[in-house]
């Protein structure tokens, strides 16, 4: 029923387009579109039926998955992914089907456009992820337990973290723990980095060795059925100089004021505005974006930050993350993925923020 009425809100949508098929091959899409688990896949939304396009190593899965969906297998001898849209086009008497114009590879445009020659494309954005902004009781519930195993990793990893190993040692034990609590992968390449590499917003975990007086920013997720937690919290190694206390305090106190900004028919930039009252001393060193949607996708909308124009919603799930970053020296960066509700959010990601300083 789920996957039925998802379909039936697209139908609205691509309607309203004046298209009577749209082809989706965005893997978040098709997954949520189809309840299908797996990739490199394709589907086709008609009026007239809905298509579940695969090749031979997922036929069988797709049948089991998708019981919405009529299976058609794609490849050798059949031809090209146009001919196999081609050959439905013809049977349902399609006149125009929609594309995602910001995944479609020109090649494939090319191969649409020589085989499906009495049918209009259209290039559409966002009609898929427009249903997709919020989210439902069972998306929430999957993206909340996917911030209980980052919650619990963190707890665990502040027992191994210590001077004298590497940042790709810790990374790595990090991505253990959640497998090992019940991930079934990463939810995206983990940043873990210290000292003065945490300077660099989406630095890369390397042979650097942990030191006394390094901050570690460790940016990280888990996914569980699908969906993906997005957390990130800041610790301290040894003894930290003053300043690093002042400045990881004063991100501490500008997230808590975004938070608090938080509600559902707030714009997105009203929640940056109030943050950067906080860190105004140090705004040339803040990043113009402080949050983004999370669900099937680590970055979806709606996003927020300075020239975000979006209003929130009831049940959007999405990431406050302001950070103040200065080159050679270091950053500080504090994360939460949460919930809008009516009257303000629900933290799902529940590990502490008070200053953590490993002896």
């Amino acid at each position: 029923m789920k996957i039925r009425n998802r379909i039936e809100n697209l139908l609205v949508e691509m309607k309203k387009c004046g298209m009577d098929g749209l082809f989706l091959m965005r893997e978040a899409n098709v997954r949520y579109i189809s309840g299908f688990t797996d990739s490199d896949s394709y589907v086709l939304i008609t009026e007239k039926g809905n298509f579940f396009i695969t090749d031979g190593r997922y036929t069988e899965q797709a049948e089991k998955q998708c019981p919405d969906y009529k299976v058609i297998k794609w490849g050798k001898p059949v031809g090209t992914l146009g001919d196999t849209v081609n050959n439905i086009a013809k049977d349902l008497g399609l006149k125009s089907i929609g594309f995602e114009k910001d995944k479609m590879t020109y090649a494939l445009y090319e191969d649409f456009k020589a085989k499906l020659e009495a049918v209009e494309l259209v290039p559409t954005l966002g009609l898929v992820e427009k249903l997709r902004y919020v989210k439902d009781e069972e998306e929430i519930s999957n993206i909340r337990e996917a911030c209980r195993i980052a919650d619990v990793a963190f707890e665990r990893i502040l027992d191994f973290i210590k001077p004298g190993i590497s940042e790709s040692e810790v990374a790595l034990e990090l991505e253990y723990c959640m497998r090992k609590e019940g991930a079934s992968s990463v939810g995206f390449d983990t940043i873990l980095i210290s000292g003065s590499k945490t300077s660099l917003l989406h630095g890369k975990p390397d042979n650097k060795i942990i030191e006394d007086g390094d901050l570690i920013i460790l940016d990280y997720g888990a996914l569980y059925n699908g969906y993906i937690s997005d957390m990130t919290r800041t610790i301290g190694i040894g003894h930290l100089d003053d300043k690093k206390v002042e400045i990881y305090n004063l991100v501490k106190k500008a997230q808590q004021q975004g938070l608090e900004t938080v509600k559902a028919g707030e714009c997105g930039k009203t929640v940056d505005d109030k943050i950067r009252s906080v860190i105004k001393d140090y705004e040339d060193y803040y990043y113009a974006g402080i949050g983004h949607g999370v669900g099937r996708e680590l970055h979806e909308e709606p996003f927020l930050g300075k020239y975000c124009n979006r209003i929130l919603q009831e049940n959007c799930v999405i990431t406050v993350e302001p950070g103040i970053y200065i080159p050679g020296w270091g950053g500080v960066r504090i994360e939460d993925t949460i919930v809008v509700k009516k009257d303000g959010y629900e933290r799902l990601t529940n590990s502490t923020k008070e200053l953590i300083i490993l002896k």
